[in-house]
């Protein structure tokens, strides 16, 4: 089964969509302003000193809140959270208030924590960078939680159906 075609991003397209990245969802908060989306542009960025970049759609209220926040939280989901990565991607904080509709505290920095995830870490925003239609933010992790043991996380495969709350 060969899907390449030499020099086209058509090639680049065959492979990323044959690979299942994780998903998570990432919160913030601006003044009283909360916020949250699922993500899939995410992953580890450094090891000394600890670093993660999270791409966040420049469509969504997300993004918008980001750009006033100090702080990020990221949110790690197994499979029986799937609920969550449905309401955090399938549905836009424009019209709906997400946190009414799910289990959260208040966390560090002030931070929306969600109760039902496998792991939750935060981090305080180094830089914003531009990357098309998204926005990288470097975050310097600083505190987190680990639940569970992180063998069966909610996947791209898993909400790839999912019609998104904004366009990407």
């Amino acid at each position: 089964m060969s899907d390449a075609i030499s020099g086209s991003s058509d090639g680049f397209s065959s492979v990323v969509d044959r690979l299942d990245y994780p998903m998570f969802v990432v919160t913030t908060r601006a003044g009283n302003e909360r916020s949250g989306c699922l993500v899939g542009f995410a992953t580890q960025a450094g090891i000394d000193p600890p670093r993660f970049l999270v791409g966040l759609s420049d469509k969504n209220r997300t993004f918008r809140v980001a750009t006033a926040a100090d702080h990020l939280a990221v949110h790690v989901l197994d499979r029986r959270h799937l609920p969550l990565a449905t309401l955090f991607g399938g549905e836009t904080g424009d019209e709906v208030d997400k946190f009414a509709r799910c289990r959260w505290s208040e966390g560090p920095h002030g931070l929306p924590i969600l109760d039902d995830t496998a792991a939750w870490f935060t981090g305080e925003i180094l830089g914003r960078f531009e990357l098309g239609d998204h926005v990288g933010f470097l975050l310097a992790p600083d505190l987190g939680e680990l639940r569970g043991d992180l063998t069966d996380l909610v996947t791209f495969r898993d909400v790839r159906d999912i019609d998104a709350g904004h366009d990407a």
